[in-house]
Protein backbone atom coordinates (compact mmCIF):
# COMPACT_ATOMS: atom_id res chain seq x y z
CA UNK A 1 0.00 0.00 0.00
CA UNK A 2 1.46 3.56 -0.76
CA UNK A 3 2.29 5.74 2.32
CA UNK A 4 1.14 8.79 0.49
CA UNK A 5 -2.46 7.27 -0.22
CA UNK A 6 -2.90 5.07 3.18
CA UNK A 7 -5.73 6.22 5.05
CA UNK A 8 -4.35 7.33 8.78
CA UNK A 9 -7.21 4.72 10.36
CA UNK A 10 -7.64 4.36 14.03
CA UNK A 11 -9.95 1.23 15.34
CA UNK A 12 -12.69 2.21 16.42
CA UNK A 13 -13.28 -1.09 18.78
CA UNK A 14 -11.36 -1.16 22.00
CA UNK A 15 -10.63 -4.74 21.57
CA UNK A 16 -8.84 -4.31 18.38
CA UNK A 17 -6.96 -1.18 19.72
CA UNK A 18 -5.64 -3.56 22.43
CA UNK A 19 -5.21 -6.55 20.61
CA UNK A 20 -2.71 -4.59 18.39
CA UNK A 21 -1.52 -3.08 21.06
CA UNK A 22 -0.57 -6.35 22.87
CA UNK A 23 1.15 -7.42 19.94
CA UNK A 24 3.38 -4.96 19.09
CA UNK A 25 4.44 -5.45 22.78
CA UNK A 26 5.39 -8.74 21.89
CA UNK A 27 6.89 -8.02 18.63
CA UNK A 28 9.36 -5.65 20.65
CA UNK A 29 10.34 -8.81 23.05
CA UNK A 30 11.49 -10.55 20.07
CA UNK A 31 13.49 -8.10 17.46
CA UNK A 32 14.53 -5.52 19.92
CA UNK A 33 13.60 -1.77 17.74
CA UNK A 34 16.14 0.42 18.85
CA UNK A 35 14.89 3.73 19.72
CA UNK A 36 14.94 6.11 17.71
CA UNK A 37 13.92 3.62 14.75
CA UNK A 38 13.97 4.07 11.17
CA UNK A 39 10.21 4.52 9.94
CA UNK A 40 11.29 1.88 7.39
CA UNK A 41 12.26 -0.22 9.88
CA UNK A 42 8.77 0.31 11.54
CA UNK A 43 6.73 -0.29 8.40
CA UNK A 44 8.00 -3.23 7.57
CA UNK A 45 7.28 -4.86 10.57
CA UNK A 46 4.03 -3.05 10.99
CA UNK A 47 2.88 -4.85 7.89
CA UNK A 48 3.99 -7.94 8.82
CA UNK A 49 2.63 -7.98 11.70
CA UNK A 50 -0.76 -7.24 10.66
CA UNK A 51 -0.35 -9.89 8.23
CA UNK A 52 0.73 -12.45 10.67
CA UNK A 53 -2.37 -11.59 12.42
CA UNK A 54 -5.04 -11.40 9.95
CA UNK A 55 -5.99 -7.78 10.37
CA UNK A 56 -6.60 -5.06 7.85
CA UNK A 57 -3.50 -3.12 6.30
CA UNK A 58 -5.61 0.28 7.17
CA UNK A 59 -4.36 -0.18 10.85
CA UNK A 60 -0.14 0.04 9.31
CA UNK A 61 0.49 4.05 10.22
CA UNK A 62 -1.43 3.27 13.44
CA UNK A 63 0.64 -0.10 14.02
CA UNK A 64 3.65 2.27 13.59
CA UNK A 65 2.90 4.41 15.86
CA UNK A 66 2.09 1.55 18.40
CA UNK A 67 6.06 0.04 17.34
CA UNK A 68 7.34 3.75 18.02
CA UNK A 69 5.71 3.85 21.05
CA UNK A 70 7.21 0.24 22.10
CA UNK A 71 10.53 1.03 21.10
CA UNK A 72 10.99 4.13 23.45
CA UNK A 73 8.96 2.57 26.87
CA UNK A 74 11.51 1.63 28.75
CA UNK A 75 12.92 4.82 28.44
CA UNK A 76 10.09 6.73 29.08
CA UNK A 77 8.88 4.72 31.84
CA UNK A 78 12.12 4.96 33.61
CA UNK A 79 11.40 9.14 33.29
CA UNK A 80 10.03 10.32 36.73
CA UNK A 81 6.84 11.23 36.49
CA UNK A 82 8.19 15.40 37.30
CA UNK A 83 10.86 15.07 34.29
CA UNK A 84 7.72 14.40 32.28
CA UNK A 85 5.94 16.42 29.61
CA UNK A 86 1.76 15.94 29.28
CA UNK A 87 0.82 16.96 25.49
CA UNK A 88 -2.87 17.35 24.97
CA UNK A 89 -4.51 18.51 21.74
CA UNK A 90 -6.71 21.88 21.71
CA UNK A 91 -9.54 19.58 19.97
CA UNK A 92 -9.97 17.61 22.81
CA UNK A 93 -11.82 20.94 24.64
CA UNK A 94 -15.92 21.63 23.94
CA UNK A 95 -16.52 24.62 21.71
CA UNK A 96 -20.04 24.90 22.99
CA UNK A 97 -18.84 25.26 26.47
CA UNK A 98 -15.23 25.94 27.02
CA UNK A 99 -14.47 28.56 28.93
CA UNK A 100 -10.61 28.40 28.84
CA UNK A 101 -8.33 31.24 27.62
CA UNK A 102 -4.99 31.10 24.91
CA UNK A 103 -2.11 31.89 25.83
CA UNK A 104 1.47 32.20 23.25
CA UNK A 105 1.73 28.55 24.68
CA UNK A 106 -1.79 26.94 24.19
CA UNK A 107 -4.97 26.45 26.05
CA UNK A 108 -5.20 27.26 30.08
CA UNK A 109 -7.80 24.98 31.13
CA UNK A 110 -10.24 27.08 32.94
CA UNK A 111 -11.68 23.48 35.09
CA UNK A 112 -14.95 23.78 33.89
CA UNK A 113 -15.25 19.96 33.62
CA UNK A 114 -16.95 19.80 30.03
CA UNK A 115 -14.54 17.94 28.53
CA UNK A 116 -12.06 15.68 29.33
CA UNK A 117 -8.78 18.13 29.38
CA UNK A 118 -9.47 19.01 32.90
CA UNK A 119 -9.29 15.29 34.75
CA UNK A 120 -6.83 14.44 32.68
CA UNK A 121 -4.51 17.38 34.11
CA UNK A 122 -5.69 17.00 37.21
CA UNK A 123 -4.23 13.21 37.20
CA UNK A 124 -1.67 14.21 35.75
CA UNK A 125 -0.44 17.27 37.85
CA UNK A 126 -1.25 15.15 41.02
CA UNK A 127 1.54 12.61 39.36
CA UNK A 128 4.37 16.06 38.98
CA UNK A 129 3.84 16.20 35.13
CA UNK A 130 4.57 19.48 33.35
CA UNK A 131 1.44 19.92 30.71
CA UNK A 132 0.50 21.58 28.04
CA UNK A 133 -2.39 21.96 25.97
CA UNK A 134 -1.43 22.50 22.02
CA UNK A 135 -0.16 21.23 18.73
CA UNK A 136 3.11 21.52 20.15
CA UNK A 137 5.77 19.10 18.73
CA UNK A 138 8.22 22.18 18.41
CA UNK A 139 7.58 22.94 21.81
CA UNK A 140 7.87 19.36 23.19
CA UNK A 141 11.31 19.40 21.42
CA UNK A 142 12.66 22.59 22.90
CA UNK A 143 11.46 21.44 26.39
CA UNK A 144 13.74 19.01 26.11
CA UNK A 145 16.71 20.70 24.49
CA UNK A 146 16.53 23.28 27.43
CA UNK A 147 16.33 20.57 30.02
CA UNK A 148 13.38 21.24 31.45
CA UNK A 149 11.48 17.66 30.89
CA UNK A 150 13.31 14.17 28.99
CA UNK A 151 10.29 12.47 28.52
CA UNK A 152 7.12 12.86 26.30
CA UNK A 153 3.54 11.70 26.50
CA UNK A 154 1.37 13.26 23.14
CA UNK A 155 -1.81 13.08 22.37
CA UNK A 156 -2.87 14.27 18.95
CA UNK A 157 -4.68 12.87 15.74
CA UNK A 158 -3.12 10.41 13.36
CA UNK A 159 -1.77 12.91 10.10
CA UNK A 160 0.06 14.92 13.20
CA UNK A 161 1.53 11.99 14.91
CA UNK A 162 3.01 11.13 11.34
CA UNK A 163 4.17 14.03 10.43
CA UNK A 164 5.91 14.66 14.34
CA UNK A 165 7.74 11.36 13.51
CA UNK A 166 11.08 12.93 11.70
CA UNK A 167 11.40 16.03 13.98
CA UNK A 168 10.85 13.82 17.02
CA UNK A 169 13.08 11.27 15.96
CA UNK A 170 16.08 13.92 14.88
CA UNK A 171 16.27 15.50 18.52
CA UNK A 172 15.80 12.08 19.64
CA UNK A 173 13.05 12.95 22.02
CA UNK A 174 11.53 9.98 23.89
CA UNK A 175 7.92 9.74 23.37
CA UNK A 176 4.45 7.88 23.95
CA UNK A 177 2.24 8.82 21.28
CA UNK A 178 -1.69 8.69 21.65
CA UNK A 179 -3.74 9.12 18.62
CA UNK A 180 -7.04 10.49 18.70
CA UNK A 181 -9.86 7.83 18.03
CA UNK A 182 -10.54 10.15 14.59
CA UNK A 183 -9.15 13.29 13.05
CA UNK A 184 -10.95 16.18 13.04
CA UNK A 185 -10.11 19.83 14.98
CA UNK A 186 -12.78 20.10 17.47
CA UNK A 187 -14.52 17.92 19.83
CA UNK A 188 -12.55 14.64 19.45
CA UNK A 189 -11.91 11.78 21.55
CA UNK A 190 -9.45 9.75 23.44
CA UNK A 191 -8.99 6.33 24.56
CA UNK A 192 -9.26 7.30 28.18
CA UNK A 193 -8.36 4.01 29.75
CA UNK A 194 -5.23 3.93 27.43
CA UNK A 195 -3.91 7.49 28.41
CA UNK A 196 -4.43 6.79 31.64
CA UNK A 197 -2.46 3.54 31.64
CA UNK A 198 -0.04 5.31 29.93
CA UNK A 199 0.86 8.44 32.16
CA UNK A 200 0.33 6.24 35.38
CA UNK A 201 3.42 3.53 34.28
CA UNK A 202 6.80 4.02 35.83
CA UNK A 203 9.28 1.63 36.44
CA UNK A 204 12.42 2.40 37.92
CA UNK A 205 14.80 1.42 35.62
CA UNK A 206 18.32 2.90 36.07
CA UNK A 207 19.68 1.53 32.82
CA UNK A 208 17.01 3.35 30.85
CA UNK A 209 16.40 6.98 32.93
CA UNK A 210 17.63 9.62 30.73
CA UNK A 211 20.92 11.88 31.48
CA UNK A 212 19.52 15.37 31.10
CA UNK A 213 22.00 16.82 29.09
CA UNK A 214 20.97 20.66 29.40
CA UNK A 215 21.01 19.91 33.37
CA UNK A 216 24.47 18.12 33.22
CA UNK A 217 25.75 20.96 31.08
CA UNK A 218 24.46 23.77 33.57
CA UNK A 219 26.53 21.83 36.63
CA UNK A 220 29.80 21.04 34.48
CA UNK A 221 29.50 25.53 33.37
CA UNK A 222 29.17 25.62 37.58
CA UNK A 223 32.03 23.72 37.99
CA UNK A 224 34.27 25.54 36.19
CA UNK A 225 32.90 29.05 37.17
CA UNK A 226 31.85 29.24 40.58
CA UNK A 227 35.51 28.16 42.50
CA UNK A 228 35.27 24.77 42.56
CA UNK A 229 37.93 24.34 40.54
CA UNK A 230 40.34 26.71 42.21
CA UNK A 231 41.39 23.33 44.88
CA UNK A 232 43.00 22.21 41.39
CA UNK A 233 45.01 25.22 41.02
CA UNK A 234 46.62 26.31 44.55
CA UNK A 235 49.74 27.44 44.03
CA UNK A 236 49.46 30.88 42.38
CA UNK A 237 52.42 31.82 40.38
CA UNK A 238 52.09 33.17 37.36
CA UNK A 239 51.89 30.56 35.36
CA UNK A 240 49.15 29.12 37.29
CA UNK A 241 47.40 31.90 36.83
CA UNK A 242 47.80 32.29 33.02
CA UNK A 243 46.70 28.64 33.39
CA UNK A 244 43.92 29.06 35.00
CA UNK A 245 42.48 32.15 33.56
CA UNK A 246 42.10 30.45 30.29
CA UNK A 247 40.75 27.18 31.76
CA UNK A 248 37.66 29.67 32.98
CA UNK A 249 37.16 31.26 29.61
CA UNK A 250 34.34 31.18 27.62
CA UNK A 251 33.31 27.85 25.49
CA UNK A 252 30.31 25.32 25.47
CA UNK A 253 32.74 22.65 27.28
CA UNK A 254 31.07 20.39 24.67
CA UNK A 255 34.60 17.94 25.08
CA UNK A 256 33.84 17.86 29.50
CA UNK A 257 29.94 17.18 28.33
CA UNK A 258 30.61 14.42 26.55
CA UNK A 259 33.24 12.44 28.90
CA UNK A 260 31.08 13.25 31.69
CA UNK A 261 28.14 11.45 29.83
CA UNK A 262 30.25 8.84 28.69
CA UNK A 263 30.82 8.13 32.48
CA UNK A 264 27.35 8.43 34.14
CA UNK A 265 25.97 6.42 30.98
CA UNK A 266 28.35 3.21 32.16
CA UNK A 267 29.36 3.44 35.69
CA UNK A 268 27.18 1.13 38.25
CA UNK A 269 27.64 3.82 41.01
CA UNK A 270 28.73 7.37 39.49
CA UNK A 271 31.20 9.73 41.79
CA UNK A 272 31.43 13.57 41.85
CA UNK A 273 34.60 13.09 43.00
CA UNK A 274 35.22 11.04 39.22
CA UNK A 275 32.89 13.27 37.25
CA UNK A 276 34.11 16.69 38.02
CA UNK A 277 37.68 15.97 37.97
CA UNK A 278 37.44 14.23 34.54
CA UNK A 279 35.66 17.16 33.07
CA UNK A 280 39.26 19.61 34.55
CA UNK A 281 41.12 16.51 33.10
CA UNK A 282 39.93 16.69 29.19
CA UNK A 283 39.55 20.73 29.46
CA UNK A 284 42.99 21.41 30.36
CA UNK A 285 43.85 19.18 27.50
CA UNK A 286 41.35 20.81 25.69
CA UNK A 287 42.39 24.64 26.64
CA UNK A 288 46.63 23.72 26.62
CA UNK A 289 45.79 22.29 22.79
CA UNK A 290 43.66 25.82 22.17
CA UNK A 291 46.53 27.85 23.67
CA UNK A 292 49.62 26.38 21.29
CA UNK A 293 46.98 26.38 17.88
CA UNK A 294 46.36 29.97 18.50
CA UNK A 295 50.41 30.34 18.19
CA UNK A 296 50.90 28.05 15.34
CA UNK A 297 47.86 30.11 13.64
CA UNK A 298 49.20 33.11 14.97
CA UNK A 299 45.47 34.18 15.60
CA UNK A 300 44.71 37.81 17.69
CA UNK A 301 41.17 36.54 19.78
CA UNK A 302 39.94 33.26 21.10
CA UNK A 303 36.25 33.39 22.55
CA UNK A 304 36.11 36.97 21.33
CA UNK A 305 39.21 37.92 23.95
CA UNK A 306 42.77 38.14 23.45
CA UNK A 307 44.99 35.18 22.81
CA UNK A 308 47.06 34.22 25.70
CA UNK A 309 49.96 34.49 23.08
CA UNK A 310 49.05 38.12 22.42
CA UNK A 311 48.53 39.05 25.87
CA UNK A 312 51.11 37.52 27.58
CA UNK A 313 53.85 36.54 24.73
CA UNK A 314 55.10 33.40 23.03
CA UNK A 315 57.44 32.03 25.73
CA UNK A 316 54.59 32.42 28.77
CA UNK A 317 51.87 30.65 26.44
CA UNK A 318 53.87 28.27 25.61
CA UNK A 319 54.25 27.39 29.13
CA UNK A 320 51.03 27.46 30.18
CA UNK A 321 49.98 25.01 27.28
CA UNK A 322 52.46 22.86 28.72
CA UNK A 323 51.76 23.58 32.69
CA UNK A 324 47.88 22.55 31.72
CA UNK A 325 48.80 18.88 30.10
CA UNK A 326 50.90 18.26 33.01
CA UNK A 327 47.63 19.33 35.20
CA UNK A 328 45.78 16.95 33.37
CA UNK A 329 47.86 13.81 33.96
CA UNK A 330 48.35 14.55 37.78
CA UNK A 331 44.66 14.96 38.22
CA UNK A 332 44.30 11.85 36.50
CA UNK A 333 47.15 10.32 38.84
CA UNK A 334 45.09 11.12 41.55
CA UNK A 335 41.79 9.65 40.81
CA UNK A 336 40.25 6.99 43.24
CA UNK A 337 40.01 4.67 40.48
CA UNK A 338 41.63 0.89 39.89
CA UNK A 339 45.18 0.78 38.48
CA UNK A 340 44.11 -0.99 35.43
CA UNK A 341 41.49 2.06 34.41
CA UNK A 342 44.00 4.29 35.29
CA UNK A 343 46.54 2.27 33.43
CA UNK A 344 43.89 2.24 30.02
CA UNK A 345 43.02 5.96 30.62
CA UNK A 346 46.71 6.93 30.56
CA UNK A 347 47.30 4.87 26.87
CA UNK A 348 44.24 6.32 25.47
CA UNK A 349 44.97 9.77 26.81
CA UNK A 350 48.60 9.18 25.18
CA UNK A 351 47.50 7.55 21.71
CA UNK A 352 45.03 10.58 21.47
CA UNK A 353 47.70 12.76 22.06
CA UNK A 354 50.00 11.30 19.54
CA UNK A 355 47.44 11.31 16.80
CA UNK A 356 46.37 15.67 17.58
CA UNK A 357 49.71 16.48 17.01
CA UNK A 358 50.16 14.51 14.24
CA UNK A 359 46.70 16.02 12.61
CA UNK A 360 47.93 19.67 13.52
CA UNK A 361 51.45 19.00 11.82
CA UNK A 362 49.44 17.87 8.30
CA UNK A 363 47.27 20.97 8.95
CA UNK A 364 50.39 23.67 9.62
CA UNK A 365 51.62 22.31 6.20
CA UNK A 366 48.36 22.37 4.77
CA UNK A 367 47.67 26.39 5.66
CA UNK A 368 51.33 27.13 4.87
CA UNK A 369 50.25 26.37 1.13
CA UNK A 370 53.14 23.66 0.57
CA UNK A 371 51.00 20.92 0.05
CA UNK A 372 47.59 20.58 -1.00
CA UNK A 373 45.85 17.10 0.60
CA UNK A 374 43.97 14.97 -1.62
CA UNK A 375 40.47 13.66 -0.05
CA UNK A 376 41.62 10.90 1.48
CA UNK A 377 44.02 12.50 3.20
CA UNK A 378 42.62 15.35 4.25
CA UNK A 379 39.82 13.07 6.28
CA UNK A 380 42.92 11.60 8.14
CA UNK A 381 43.61 14.88 9.25
CA UNK A 382 40.08 15.58 10.25
CA UNK A 383 40.64 12.50 12.25
CA UNK A 384 43.35 13.03 14.05
CA UNK A 385 41.83 16.40 15.12
CA UNK A 386 38.16 16.61 15.45
CA UNK A 387 38.15 13.13 16.08
CA UNK A 388 40.75 12.47 18.52
CA UNK A 389 39.75 15.44 20.37
CA UNK A 390 36.09 13.83 20.65
CA UNK A 391 37.50 10.49 20.99
CA UNK A 392 39.35 10.71 24.16
CA UNK A 393 36.65 12.73 25.84
CA UNK A 394 34.60 10.37 25.34
CA UNK A 395 36.57 7.24 25.75
CA UNK A 396 37.99 8.71 29.10
CA UNK A 397 34.59 8.28 30.64
CA UNK A 398 33.34 5.37 29.14
CA UNK A 399 36.63 3.85 30.25
CA UNK A 400 36.52 5.37 33.66
CA UNK A 401 32.45 4.35 33.69
CA UNK A 402 34.09 0.45 33.06
CA UNK A 403 32.53 -0.22 29.56
CA UNK A 404 32.96 -3.02 27.44
CA UNK A 405 36.13 -3.20 24.96
CA UNK A 406 33.01 -3.60 22.74
CA UNK A 407 31.30 -0.51 23.44
CA UNK A 408 35.09 1.32 23.41
CA UNK A 409 35.64 0.07 20.14
CA UNK A 410 31.93 1.20 18.60
CA UNK A 411 32.99 4.43 20.51
CA UNK A 412 36.26 5.22 19.19
CA UNK A 413 34.66 4.61 15.37
CA UNK A 414 31.90 6.85 15.97
CA UNK A 415 34.44 9.22 17.18
CA UNK A 416 36.05 9.09 13.90
CA UNK A 417 33.28 9.66 11.80
CA UNK A 418 31.87 12.55 14.29
CA UNK A 419 34.99 14.33 13.77
CA UNK A 420 34.99 14.22 9.88
CA UNK A 421 31.30 15.27 9.71
CA UNK A 422 32.00 18.28 12.21
CA UNK A 423 35.04 19.73 9.92
CA UNK A 424 32.64 18.93 6.72
CA UNK A 425 30.04 21.10 8.35
CA UNK A 426 32.49 23.81 9.55
CA UNK A 427 33.55 23.71 5.75
CA UNK A 428 30.27 24.43 4.35
CA UNK A 429 29.32 26.98 7.33
CA UNK A 430 32.04 28.58 6.30
CA UNK A 431 31.47 28.42 2.51
CA UNK A 432 27.91 29.96 2.77
CA UNK A 433 29.37 32.91 5.18
CA UNK A 434 31.53 34.26 2.79
CA UNK A 435 33.82 36.95 5.04
CA UNK A 436 35.82 39.29 4.17
CA UNK A 437 39.22 37.95 5.59
CA UNK A 438 38.47 34.55 4.50
CA UNK A 439 41.67 32.59 2.96
CA UNK A 440 41.45 29.42 0.48
CA UNK A 441 42.79 27.21 3.68
CA UNK A 442 39.46 27.78 5.42
CA UNK A 443 38.24 25.34 3.43
CA UNK A 444 39.97 22.34 3.69
CA UNK A 445 37.40 19.27 2.42
CA UNK A 446 36.46 21.65 -0.53
CA UNK A 447 39.81 22.69 -1.58
CA UNK A 448 40.75 18.50 -1.52
CA UNK A 449 38.15 17.70 -3.75
CA UNK A 450 38.80 20.37 -6.17
CA UNK A 451 42.23 18.80 -6.13
CA UNK A 452 40.58 15.54 -7.10
CA UNK A 453 39.19 17.26 -10.43
CA UNK A 454 40.92 16.41 -13.68
CA UNK A 455 40.35 20.55 -14.90
CA UNK A 456 42.72 23.15 -13.91
CA UNK A 457 42.64 24.08 -10.15
CA UNK A 458 42.14 27.58 -8.90
CA UNK A 459 43.96 27.90 -5.26
CA UNK A 460 44.86 31.41 -5.21
CA UNK A 461 42.75 33.97 -5.56
CA UNK A 462 39.08 32.82 -3.65
CA UNK A 463 36.74 34.50 -5.48
CA UNK A 464 38.00 32.62 -8.13
CA UNK A 465 38.09 29.46 -5.49
CA UNK A 466 34.34 30.42 -4.96
CA UNK A 467 33.00 30.51 -8.59
CA UNK A 468 35.22 26.80 -9.43
CA UNK A 469 33.29 25.07 -6.68
CA UNK A 470 29.95 26.26 -7.19
CA UNK A 471 30.46 26.20 -10.92
CA UNK A 472 31.87 22.31 -10.47
CA UNK A 473 29.03 22.06 -7.94
CA UNK A 474 31.65 20.81 -5.39
CA UNK A 475 29.70 22.36 -2.26
CA UNK A 476 27.06 20.17 -3.01
CA UNK A 477 28.76 17.11 -3.27
CA UNK A 478 30.58 18.21 0.26
CA UNK A 479 26.94 18.24 1.65
CA UNK A 480 26.26 14.79 0.41
CA UNK A 481 29.29 13.82 1.82
CA UNK A 482 28.25 15.17 5.35
CA UNK A 483 24.79 13.50 4.96
CA UNK A 484 26.96 10.30 4.55
CA UNK A 485 28.99 10.99 7.18
CA UNK A 486 26.40 11.70 10.23
CA UNK A 487 24.19 8.29 9.19
CA UNK A 488 27.03 6.85 9.49
CA UNK A 489 27.56 8.21 13.02
CA UNK A 490 23.94 6.92 13.58
CA UNK A 491 24.71 3.88 12.77
CA UNK A 492 27.54 3.04 14.85
CA UNK A 493 25.48 4.38 17.51
CA UNK A 494 22.87 2.12 16.56
CA UNK A 495 25.32 -0.81 17.64
CA UNK A 496 25.77 0.72 21.75
CA UNK A 497 24.30 -1.59 23.86
CA UNK A 498 23.98 1.05 26.18
CA UNK A 499 20.37 2.78 25.61
CA UNK A 500 21.28 5.92 27.64
CA UNK A 501 24.92 6.73 26.07
CA UNK A 502 23.44 6.16 22.59
CA UNK A 503 20.12 8.52 23.58
CA UNK A 504 22.39 10.99 25.08
CA UNK A 505 24.58 11.43 21.85
CA UNK A 506 21.79 10.92 19.49
CA UNK A 507 20.33 14.09 21.23
CA UNK A 508 23.96 15.87 20.29
CA UNK A 509 24.01 15.01 16.92
CA UNK A 510 20.03 16.23 16.24
CA UNK A 511 21.12 19.49 17.52
CA UNK A 512 24.42 19.72 15.98
CA UNK A 513 23.80 18.46 12.15
CA UNK A 514 20.26 19.63 12.13
CA UNK A 515 18.73 18.75 8.78
CA UNK A 516 18.95 21.50 6.20
CA UNK A 517 20.82 23.44 8.97
CA UNK A 518 24.11 22.58 8.28
CA UNK A 519 24.65 22.21 4.67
Amino acid sequence: MNKSKRILKVPTESFLRNKIRKETRILMQEVNLLAPASFGEMEQHAIDLLKKHNISEEYIDFTIVLLGNESWRKTVEATPFNRRLLLLPQCLKDNASCKGQFDALGLNCAGCRACPIDDILLKAEELGYATLIAEGTTVAIGLVEEGSIDAVIGVSCMPVLQRSFEPVSNAAVPVIGLPLMYDGCENTQIDMTWLLDEITAFDENKDYKPISITELKANIINFFANGEMDKYFPDGDKTEQLAKEYMQIGGQRIRPLIAALAYLAYAEAANDEILYPLTLIIECFHKASLIHDDIEDDADYRYDVETAHKKYGIPQAINAGDYLIGKGYRVLSELPIKGELLAIGLKQISDSHIKLTQGQGADILFNSGKHKPDVVEILQIFKNKTGEAIKVALLLGAILGEADESELEILSKFSDLFGISYQIRDDLNEFKEENFDEKITDFPFLVALLNGQATQQTFGDVSAFRKQVIESSLNKKAAEALDGFVQKCYAELDKLQNAKLRLSLYGVLGKIFKPNGCQ
